[in-house]
């Protein structure tokens, strides 16, 4: 019997002997199950008047925390920005800037 288990089987009411080993997950894209954007200590803030669309910063995101929709970049994804802070470096236009979370 396989012990291969979908995220949405893997909760907190699960038995840890139905448990996967390791707790792995066996399919993939599960990431967005998940909020892990409270991890960061600090959080990067969009100057959308400084922005010139010019979509450097989304490639860059290991988080594809950088929504674009029709060409346009959006707002953060904060629900899964870790503040790492690579867009902030790469943006040629400095249209993002640290704001320290309390």
């Amino acid at each position: 019997m396989s012990n291969r288990k979908k995220a949405a089987d893997i909760h907190e009411d699960i038995a840890w002997q139905d448990m996967t080993v390791g707790c792995e997950i066996y399919e993939p894209g599960t990431s967005r199950l998940t909020k892990t954007g409270e991890w960061r200590s600090r959080t990067p803030v969009w100057i959308v008047d400084q922005c010139k669309q010019c979509l450097m910063c989304t490639p860059y995101c290991p988080d594809a925390s950088i929504p674009v929709e029709d060409g346009v970049r959006l707002e953060f994804d904060y629900d899964h920005c870790k503040g790492c802070g690579i867009c902030l470096e790469v943006c040629p236009f400095q249209a993002i800037e640290w704001k320290k979370d309390e």
